[in-house]
């Protein structure tokens, strides 16, 4: 298949069957470029959707000390998620800009899939690239890489037996794991009527974007770009793509 014909393959609509979802990314702001639009429009929907943050973005704001970084960012990530409908906001503590895969990690995220227990799993691009133009950032590669093992982790209580020790029973309830703004994306979502919420969501990272300087183009103007050439795949105004990575199958 060539480039071309991937670029105008149509994406087929996400499930939207289902009640929990839990977003895992490893940064504030990573879901607003463009996943947030979707999250506003099943918490819409009437869906409990939670947000774990794997490091409170602390390295992302050059002028700015971690140790001030830090707090501002999950205070911007709070009200960004407010705007959303999602309430529940938590942050593992692990560095920013320097996360590694590996059995911590997997560990940790097998803990709260078991605490939370949802049906579907949403985190970021973990692909080397985004569509073999721009290159990945590594905490992306390895907070992706073990969300997906995390999840199987969560439903095996032979592995981390120590999540057995606090009361964290086995999680086999995840349906599918879908990344969103992967180049290998093949599904989609309609975001036409919750568009500005999410650009609403990314403007609340103030001071993030403020760090980006001046030539950081507006928020909307960005978003909308990737929204609507997502939305011609899905044959709307305005959508979002994911990746599925399916692990039951009905």
């Amino acid at each position: 298949m060539t480039d071309a014909e991937v670029a105008v393959e149509p994406l087929e609509p996400l499930p939207e069957d289902w009640d929990t979802g839990l977003v895992l990314v490893p940064h504030p702001d990573d879901i607003e470029y463009g996943g947030a639009a979707a999250i506003a429009r099943w918490t819409g929907q009437g869906k409990k959707i939670s947000y774990v943050l794997v490091t409170s973005g602390e390295a992302g704001i050059d002028g700015m000390p971690p140790e001030e970084a830090g707090p501002l960012r999950e205070r911007e990530q709070r009200e960004s998620a407010r705007i959303v409908g999602v309430d529940d906001v938590e942050f593992l503590g692990y560095p920013d800009g320097v996360i590694e895969y590996g059995l911590p990690l997997r560990r940790d995220i097998s803990r709260v899939i078991r605490r939370y227990r949802p049906e579907i799993v949403i985190t970021g691009n973990f692909r080397e690239t985004y569509g073999g133009v721009f290159l990945n950032q590594a905490d992306h590669i390895a907070v992706g890489r073990a969300v997906l093992d995390g999840v199987r982790d969560a439903g095996n209580r032979w592995v981390f037996r120590e999540l057995l020790d606090e009361g964290l029973e086995p999680w086999n309830g995840v349906r599918a794991v879908w990344a969103g703004a992967s180049p290998d994306g093949r599904h989609g979502v309609d975001t036409t009527d919750t568009f500005d919420l999410g650009v609403e969501s990314l403007r609340a990272h103030a001071a993030y974007l403020e760090g980006l300087g001046e030539d950081m183009p507006d928020p909307a103007e960005f978003l909308e770009g990737f929204a609507r050439q997502a939305g011609t795949r899905m044959g709307c105004r305005f959508a979002a793509g994911f990746e599925v990575f399916q692990l039951k199958f009905d």
